[in-house]
């Protein structure tokens, strides 16, 4: 197919062969993504402030004679340091889950441990275990597929919905938002839940077995909370969410430092999206990130356009990454080398959860 980029923002089909355009040249992405401001999604007006008065004012009631109000999960990513620091203005009482899984940058940990600091958040680190995490990833990596951030998400949730459950605690409030995430490629990625998928891939391609980690399925996501037991919410969508202003209102909160991009907080999820997917699939993230930011009026196509034209990375902060990358997972020069030159494949080539599938198309989507 000749190349092609959307006529309103800078998705392409390049990165994503599942786009479409309209008679004006539009693709789908960004036509829907505009459908839902201040109507099904986000809200950044004066409905969104209702919505989230009434929403902080539900969590305090439920919470009053309990010691948290909610959980948060906190990265070290703009994201969910914003909320964090909100949730603070707003009263609630917050613990704060991080999962270190070894590759935080020595930024993101100063930020978690600012923010928390002082904005009086209790944080609970938890470390998966770091042999089976490695291998896990490593069987992904052998696996050829795109999405190798799916261990790191899936376990992030299942520890998540695990200290919700146990703790009792229903609200989870999430970082997710339509301003900077409302354009979410659908192809080369996959189901962060499907369980079947991820033990396939192991059994396939790993060395070690899975029993010290925790998984979350999307019939378990479902059932937490169709039962109430979790009630997840996004109050960065009742909000005029924008990126250069929470930088700067987190940086004079705590001195919060710019960590260089979208998910550059962990440096496995760096190499990911900005070396993995781009050398071994075509893939370049930064046309939904971009285009998101186009959809919520944070950017013009045209400065999106001239984003695009510099390196996605700085070439010897990626080198120094990567060479981290081949310590921890024990590769040679030429075994990492291989892994990006071999053939790429995709995860439906393995066992995949069809069930988890339909689960999530139903309720999810």
């Amino acid at each position: 197919m000749p190349y092609r980029m959307c006529s309103y923002c800078v998705m392409d089909n390049k990165s994503d062969e599942k786009i479409s355009f309209n008679e004006k040249g539009e693709c789908n992405y960004c036509a829907d993504a505009r459908k839902e401001i201040n109507t099904i999604t986000y809200f950044p007006g004066s409905k969104g402030k209702t919505l989230l008065d009434k929403l902080i004012s539900e969590i305090k009631e439920a919470n009053k004679d309990k010691e948290y109000d909610c959980i948060m999960g906190i990265s070290g990513g703009l994201d969910s340091s914003y909320l964090a620091y909100l949730g603070h203005l707003w009263g609630l009482r917050i613990l704060g889950i991080h999962i270190d899984d070894g590759f935080d940058t020595d930024v993101s940990k100063e930020n978690i441990r600012k923010l928390c600091e002082a904005a009086n958040i209790e944080l609970k680190i938890i470390k998966p275990d770091k042999e089976q995490y490695i291998e896990l990833i490593k069987a992904y990596m052998k696996a050829g597929v795109p999405n190798l951030a799916v261990p790191q998400d899936n376990i992030l949730f299942a520890y998540l919905y695990k200290i919700a459950k146990e703790t009792k605690i229903k609200y989870f409030l999430s970082g997710g938002n339509f301003a900077l995430e409302c354009i979410l490629q659908q192809g080369n990625t996959y189901d962060t839940m499907d369980v079947i998928n991820i033990v396939d891939i192991n059994r396939r391609f790993g060395k070690s077995n899975l029993d010290k980690l925790e998984f979350c399925s999307s019939y378990k996501k479902y059932y937490m909370q169709k039962t109430k037991q979790i009630i997840n919410v996004r109050p960065l969508n009742y909000i005029d969410y924008n990126r250069d202003r929470a930088f700067k209102e987190l940086a004079d909160f705590c001195g919060f430092e710019y960590y260089g991009s979208k998910h550059l907080e962990n440096i496995f999820t760096a190499f990911v999206q900005l070396y993995w997917l781009p050398k071994k699939f075509g893939v370049d993230k930064r046309h939904s990130h971009l285009s998101s930011m186009i959809v919520s009026g944070q950017l013009t196509r045209n400065e999106a356009i001239e984003l695009l034209q510099k390196p996605a990375y700085d070439a010897e902060l990626m080198d120094s990454y990567i060479e981290i990358i081949k310590d921890v997972f024990n590769f040679s020069d030429d075994e990492f080398d291989n892994l990006m030159a071999q053939e790429k494949h995709y995860h439906e080539e393995y066992k995949t959860d069809k069930f988890g599938k339909f689960v999530r198309k139903l309720f999810f989507s």
